[in-house]
């Protein structure tokens, strides 16, 4: 087998799901994600052989297997590990050739990346360990707020303006929600006023690290038009959202495996 031809798989074990992607000639031909659950290490194993099975390809033929996340520990048969920032790197680079500041915005974390030409990390910033700067944020509102989840977004684009909130604790920040319901605010207003006090968070998380265009967010996160609106108004800029950000982690994987297993065929 030619390196033209490596089939390689990336695995992403997130704190709320895994998600896998599968390379051929260095194209995705399949991706699948499932919870994480109490078993990550067989929930992985899982998403891996159903995203093998809708690309129908034998498992047998995969040259390479990459791991990464923050339960990278319980891949299961993982040839290497790749860290979250290496792989936020060289998957955004891969989607927008363009991109030189990553922004991954998922459940429980949020981190900046500084990246060059060929996708290689320069430097990163991450997040306190505090779900304020994260979706775990946004899903603590919501329930506040009495609405569902995937509304949040659609609703906070028909404010006109936002009250502040903390967004310095998910527990502060609910606190001020309940005191906003309290004094009869719109649902909109509120929820506007959630997401620009999480881009407030994350802006000052990256400028920390330095912004370089163009900026891509990737994450889980990044499919929220609301949070993508609060964003582009608190950077001042419009930052760029790939196709499925949710797998750029499984993807910068499975690059890296691409990679790896190319070196070793040379």
């Amino acid at each position: 087998m030619t390196v033209s031809t490596l089939i390689t798989a990336g695995i992403d074990m997130g704190t709320q799901s895994v998600k896998v992607v599968i390379l051929k000639e260095g194209k995705i031909i399949s991706r699948n994600q499932a919870f994480s659950g109490f078993n990550p290490k067989e929930t992985a194993e899982k998403a891996l052989t159903d995203a093998l099975e809708n690309a129908n390809v034998p498992r047998t033929t995969i040259n390479h297997i990459t791991a990464t996340g923050s339960g990278v520990e319980m891949a299961p048969n993982s040839d290497s590990t790749i860290s979250m920032m290496g792989a936020d790197a060289k998957a955004g680079v891969y989607l927008i050739p363009s991109a030189r500041t990553i922004i991954d915005v998922g459940a429980e974390e949020a981190r900046g990346v500084k990246c060059d030409s060929k996708g290689r990390m320069l430097n990163f910033v991450v997040n306190e360990r505090c779900a304020a700067g994260a979706g775990a944020f946004i899903e603590a509102m919501a329930r506040a707020l009495e609405v569902e989840l995937d509304e949040m977004g659609p609703l906070s684009l028909k404010a006109e303006r936002a009250s502040p909130i903390n967004a310095s604790c998910v527990i502060f920040g609910e606190s001020d929600v309940v005191s906003l319901i309290h004094r009869q605010e719109s649902k909109p207003e509120i929820a506007r006023a959630i997401f620009d006090a999480m881009a407030d968070r994350v802006s000052s998380m990256v400028h920390r690290l330095g912004i370089s265009p163009d900026v891509v967010l990737i994450g889980g996160v990044a499919k929220d038009v609301g949070f993508v609106a609060s964003l582009n108004r608190t950077l001042g800029l419009e930052v760029l959202v790939p196709e499925n950000p949710e797998y750029t982690g499984a993807l910068g994987a499975a690059l890296v495996a691409n990679k790896r297993a190319g070196d070793t065929k040379n």
